[in-house]
């Protein structure tokens, strides 16, 4: 039985390293096929020129990236991109914009873009920043899936990498997209500086919420030039892996997805992380502006660890009470 106190999260984190992958394993198994893994894609709606100031992101306004801001992609490109990623084996298809948040004169489009994604049958999730309760409800109604917005670090630590928004603003999003019926996508980024106490406290916010997310992704910094944090050091591997498995034993449920940074990670430390309950990952050659391991590789991994990818499911994405209905029924 797991609490969520801050006790009983630490205990788990600082576990016997072989222990908590056992752990987290027999958690992992009791709630996922173990050799299947989720893949998702993920494409950049609109790049650069955010006025937010993350101290890991090349597409803040703030920073000297040389990276050139965009307008929003016409809404037939990005069908036209959805098409390609689904051909090439992605069920969930993200899309994310570089706003604080979105405009009214955004959203016809972006309503578009989610109506189109999902008439292909793939589920659908968008990362655009704050909503208002009125947008996320014109989210919900146009049949987005999920919604992602990360925490990012502990709320200790998180004024050392945001002060453009406060950590209670992510954590009022969430609420927005919740009460509107989506399903919640959020997690957070490691190796930016922060103690395994941050990683800890991170993970236990969100897995006591008052229903914890359905998507986590776990996403290790890549250095980006001209940021704040281009010369932070590697995290050791090994605390990539105890987060991972962390995230799965307090959310059991949860797709925990092994996001940026694994262009970086030798095959021997993704077979960790998916030891250690990561059952979701981007397939694609880019993760917004950082690089990513391309489908080549990937086809390669999986073939390597007798993986196999997920298959989408012809009935829709179900809303968070709807799959608590079929919980209980069940």
């Amino acid at each position: 039985m797991i609490d969520n106190s801050e006790t009983d999260a630490h205990a788990i984190y600082n576990a016997p390293f072989m222990d908590l992958l056992y752990r987290a394993q027999a958690v992992h198994r009791a709630h996922f096929e173990p050799s299947t893994i989720q893949c998702s894609k993920l494409l950049s709606i609109k790049t650069g020129g955010c006025a937010e100031d993350c101290s890991y992101c090349s597409q803040s306004a703030r920073y000297d990236s040389e990276l050139s801001a965009s307008k929003m992609m016409e809404v037939q490109k990005v069908l036209n991109e959805a098409r390609k990623a689904k051909a090439a084996g992605a069920t969930r298809y993200c899309m994310g914009a570089a706003w604080r948040s979105p405009k009214a004169r955004d959203m016809p489009g972006v309503l578009a873009m989610v109506r189109g994604v999902k008439e292909m049958g793939l589920e659908t999730c968008m990362t655009l920043g704050m909503l208002t309760d009125d947008q996320a409800a014109q989210l919900r109604a146009a049949g987005l899936d999920y919604y992602n917005h990360n925490i990012d670090t502990s709320e200790r630590y998180y004024a050392q990498v945001i002060t453009s928004r406060t950590f209670a603003d992510r954590l009022d999003t969430l609420d927005r997209v919740r009460a509107a019926g989506i399903n919640v996508c959020s997690g957070g980024i490691v190796g930016m500086g922060e103690t395994a106490d941050d990683r800890i406290d991170m993970l236990r916010t969100l897995a006591s919420l008052e229903e914890p997310p359905e998507s986590v992704p776990i996403n290790m910094l890549m250095p980006m030039k001209g940021t704040p944090m281009a010369d932070m050091a590697p995290l050791d591997p090994i605390e990539m892996v105890r987060t991972i498995a962390t995230a799965r034993i307090l959310m059991p449920r949860a797709y925990v997805r092994l996001s940026a940074g694994r262009s970086e990670m030798s095959d021997e430390l993704q077979a960790l992380c998916f030891f250690a309950g990561a059952n979701s990952i981007f397939v694609g050659d880019t993760l917004l502006t950082a690089d990513n391991p391309g489908e080549d590789k990937d086809a390669l991994l999986f073939n390597k660890l007798n993986l196999r990818a997920e298959v989408a499911e012809a009935t829709p994405c179900p809303t968070p009470a709807e799959a608590r209905a079929q919980e209980q029924a069940a």
